[in-house]
């Protein structure tokens, strides 16, 4: 009966690590989705400005006037690497979605092979 008792413990503990890993994913994500639609809302005004209108960077206190095919590289670059962390995070939140299933399944066998 200990050694079930143990078995129980350390597979709890293994879910609850498991739960603590995708809280942590799904934040990650809902911070990165913010600054998705940050540089999008970017974007956007960048397609609304017209020729030979300025447009500056803040660099620490200092504002720089930049050229508007850099700083639309810039935020196209910008959403591409957004987008491809996002997709990594859905992944990894799959996967351990995937690990707590079977977690949760082991513990349940345990439980019902000791009654």
């Amino acid at each position: 009966m200990a050694e079930i008792q143990a078995r129980l413990q350390a597979l709890s503990e293994d879910f609850q690590k498991l739960q603590q890993e995708l809280q942590t994913a799904v934040d990650s994500r809902q911070k990165l989705e913010g600054q998705k639609q940050e540089n999008l809302g970017v974007k956007k005004e960048f397609e609304r400005l017209g020729e030979g209108e300025t447009i500056y960077k803040l660099a620490g206190p200092v504002l720089l006037k930049q050229d508007k095919f850099e700083a639309d590289s810039t935020v196209k670059g910008r959403l591409d690497f957004i987008s491809g962390e996002i997709s990594r995070l859905e992944a990894q939140i799959k996967d351990t979605q995937d690990k707590m299933e079977k977690k949760k399944t082991e513990i349940i066998q345990v439980q019902s092979s000791a009654q």
